[in-house]
């Protein structure tokens, strides 16, 4: 008695032509594959020269025209009955290729898949929208009916990173934004709260959101502290440390680049991020004061102590963290237009004011040369303070002698 088994049967062969005997053959539950740098099987199949089919049968749960298709790089075709319905066999990059077919509930229909791989890095996947888009449009309609019946929306989004999950997009994926725009359609404050490790580009939603919430992998009890920052108990003080641009068109965006000696901004789109390295928001305001060097200019392997006052304008207590950054402002080599020196988290109370101090110490100004020799050059640098790399509140020059 042979036990049946759901999915296609597969035959891969060594060579890009599905010609021979394969070397091997087994069953694939799913065509869902990434191999990237290695092949269907270590053992047996090439990394980089191979080829298979797939064939078996495909039932549907449903009647009426659904699309389906492949969506992958390199080389394929789909048989459907015997027929071919997308015939792509040939080398060339990832794209997705889909057709419409009628299908009918509770019949079976013959299918092969063939493909084949001269190169590696392989992406296939066998897609069929059946059903899918009604589930999703449900969902959103659940979600959107609950914000109706609540005072406030609190919807979590996020993304898919890590090893091999880089991100040709960094829009949030699938039908979040969709989500978002259904959601604040109602009326009702929206409050976005980001899960992830990285930027994220939000021009599509982020007019529609009364508040957005960047909490990355905030680990067992993140879920206390993020009900904190939105209850009010607690203020929110975190900084950025990545830049959030625009548009995928504006990376490589960093804060702290080297001089081009040229503008920054492009014939459509400004040069300056969504959220600058180094950004964040509070409950409560602050307000920066009475910045004093204790001299204008030092030796060279001298201190130079910096004080300032920062006080809490707000109703509420909150935190800052106060941010340094430091530019050569002549060098001999390119110096980047400004570099984080130094930072400190100060607690305030509303109406409390405090004093703080850095201490420009020379490691703090010493770069490498022409010959990669660390040197502390004479002449003038700035000295920014804020809250941010692009909230400076207090500037000054001094100069090393």
């Amino acid at each position: 008695m042979v036990k049946k088994r759901n999915g296609l049967y597969g035959e891969y062969y060594n060579n890009v032509t599905l010609e021979g005997q394969p070397a091997l053959k087994r069953i694939d539950a799913e065509i869902r594959f990434q191999w990237t740098l290695f092949s269907p099987d270590q053992a047996t199949i090439n990394y980089d020269f191979f080829s298979a089919r797939w064939t078996g049968q495909l039932e549907s749960p449903a009647t009426g025209r659904y699309k389906i298709g492949i969506d992958g790089n390199d080389g394929y075709r789909l048989f459907i009955n015997g027929k071919i319905i997308i015939d792509n066999w040939k080398k060339q990059s990832y794209s997705t290729k889909l057709v419409n077919y009628y299908f009918e509930k509770g019949k079976r229909y013959d299918i092969r898949i063939e493909y084949f791989e001269p190169a590696g890095n392989a992406w296939f996947r066998l897609v069929w929208n059946m059903d899918m888009q009604d589930s999703s449009g449900l969902k959103i309609q659940e979600a959107v009916q609950a914000a109706k019946n609540s005072e406030v929306a609190v919807i979590v989004a996020g993304i898919e990173e890590g090893e091999f999950r880089d991100r040709a997009s960094l829009a949030l994926p699938g039908l979040q934004e969709e989500l978002i725009t259904r959601v604040a359609a109602t009326g009702k404050p929206v409050v976005v709260l980001l899960v992830g490790g990285s930027a994220i580009t939000m021009n599509n939603w982020i007019d529609k959101a009364n508040g957005i919430l960047q909490v990355w992998y905030p680990g067992e009890t993140g879920g206390t502290a993020v009900a904190d920052i939105l209850f009010g108990n607690r203020s929110p003080s975190g900084k950025l440390p990545i830049t959030f641009p625009v548009s995928e068109a504006q990376l490589p965006l960093v804060y702290n680049h080297k001089p081009t000696g040229r503008g920054d901004d492009y014939n459509n789109l400004t040069g300056q991020p969504l959220f600058p390295f180094g950004f964040g928001l509070s409950y409560t305001d602050f307000t920066y004061s009475g910045l004093q060097l204790s001299k204008p200019a030092i030796a060279n392997g001298e201190n130079l102590l910096v004080t300032f006052k920062i006080k809490n304008t707000g109703k509420l207590p909150g935190d800052e963290v106060v941010q340094l950054y430091l530019h050569d402002e002549l060098a001999s080599v390119a110096r980047p237009v400004k570099e984080l020196k130094g930072f400190q988290r100060v607690r305030l109370n509303p109406g409390e004011e405090k004093q703080l101090q850095f201490m420009i110490t020379p490691d703090l100004l010493t770069m490498l040369d022409i010959n990669l020799k660390e040197v502390i050059e004479p002449g003038k640098f700035r000295l920014m303070i804020g809250s941010s790399s692009t909230d400076i509140r207090l500037r000054e020059i001094f100069e090393v002698k």
